[in-house]
């Protein structure tokens, strides 16, 4: 087999046990990048598959590639990774695209939308769709070159000071809301508010904000968010799924070799399903625990649902209406959406109601 021939064929294991990586470490002059994060130290979950990543490229490269990773505020505000890559401060970041929903709101796609996607469906369409294509091409005028690199998973639908019986209960709520969810919340006359996770806490308590979403259990038993807040809703339905990701400055992405322009690529497709784990493997625990401290967890009302299903549905026939680039890369995610619903109705749905009612 020829060389170039093994590296496009080989994962960081085979490429590390070949042999061959010695040979391209001598020849590669060591490489130095900084990742900035948007996420803090303490969310050992998605701030972690920022440090899995920068390992994998590490351990493949024999330590000749070395990432070092930042956490929020350190190097760049956490809203401020786009421009900190489009300005070469930074060669990469770890991000939650929706944030940046306000600069095109197709940034949200890449990330998560109400009634979107489920974690496996966003990946199929990520790598085996055409996702990955429709999103380079979306990123190329920023400079950025982006690959998936984690999920969440179906998240919780937040932390409530009072109850939520009906749709009347949102209007007027300042409601601390990541990415484009607020928009499709603000038609239901909720007040919407992008605070990054550091500042969430303190909002909740002094009462600027009514209530609050993070992500689920784990994270959100970390963040303490159950000591300001009783009432824990289910599910948000503005994040079937979250998929953060790996941004790279175009410019460095080019300077790269082929084979390190694979490390990187594997690199990050294991912190992706590495970060899911994670989250499907710690969330149980946390929920009890949640519900042990004093949680009530409470189901969001029928109206509530079907309220947001309309509000979101309207809002993106406007946005096809006035954005083109959002309208090409939806219209593909819907499809491939739709295709997926029907065959998760059919075997995944099925099966996890059946289970559901049994005694395990």
């Amino acid at each position: 087999m020829q060389r170039r021939q093994l590296l496009q064929g080989a994962g960081i294991a085979g490429i590390l046990s070949s042999g061959i990586a010695p040979t391209i470490l001598k020849a590669q002059a060591p490489i130095r990048w900084r990742l900035a994060s948007s996420f803090p130290k303490s969310l050992d979950t998605v701030y972690g598959a920022s440090e899995a990543f920068a390992a994998h490229v590490a351990d493949a490269t024999g330590g000749n590639f070395i990432i070092s990773v930042h956490p929020a505020g350190e190097l760049v505000p956490a809203f401020g990774v786009v421009d900190a890559i489009q300005q070469g401060t930074v060669e990469c970041a770890h991000t939650a695209p929706y944030y940046f929903f306000g600069k095109d709101e197709t940034f949200a796609l890449d990330c998560a939308v109400p009634f979107g996607m489920t974690s496996r469906a966003m990946t199929a369409w990520m790598y085996e769709g055409n996702g990955l294509e429709l999103l380079r091409e979306f990123y190329a005028p920023y400079q950025i070159v982006n690959l998936p690199c984690g999920n969440t998973g179906a998240q919780m639908g937040g932390w409530y000071r009072k109850e939520v019986k009906s749709v009347a209960d949102l209007d007027g709520l300042k409601f601390r809301v990541g990415g484009f969810g607020g928009r499709v919340l603000a038609k239901l006359g909720v007040v919407p508010q992008n605070l990054p996770a550091g500042e969430i806490y303190q909002a909740l308590e002094k009462g600027t904000i009514d209530a609050t979403e993070w992500i689920g259990p784990y994270d959100d038993l970390r963040l303490g968010l159950h000591k300001v807040a009783k009432y824990y809703y289910y599910p948000a339905w503005w994040e079937g799924s979250t998929q953060f990701s790996l941004y790279i400055n175009a410019e460095q992405w080019n300077s790269l070799p082929k084979a390190y322009q694979s490390i990187v690529t594997t690199a990050a497709a294991a912190a992706h399903s590495g970060c899911q784990a994670r989250y499907d493997a710690r969330n149980p625990a946390a929920l009890k625990q949640l519900v042990a401290e004093g949680t009530t967890l409470v189901r969001f009302p029928k109206d509530v649902m079907d309220a947001a299903f309309k509000a979101s549905r309207e809002v993106y026939a406007e946005l096809d209406e006035t954005n083109p680039r959002w309208r090409k890369v939806f219209t593909d995610y819907s499809r491939f959406q739709a295709e997926q619903v029907q065959w998760d109705a059919v075997a995944e749905s099925n099966y996890a109601q059946y289970l559901g009612a049994q005694k395990l």
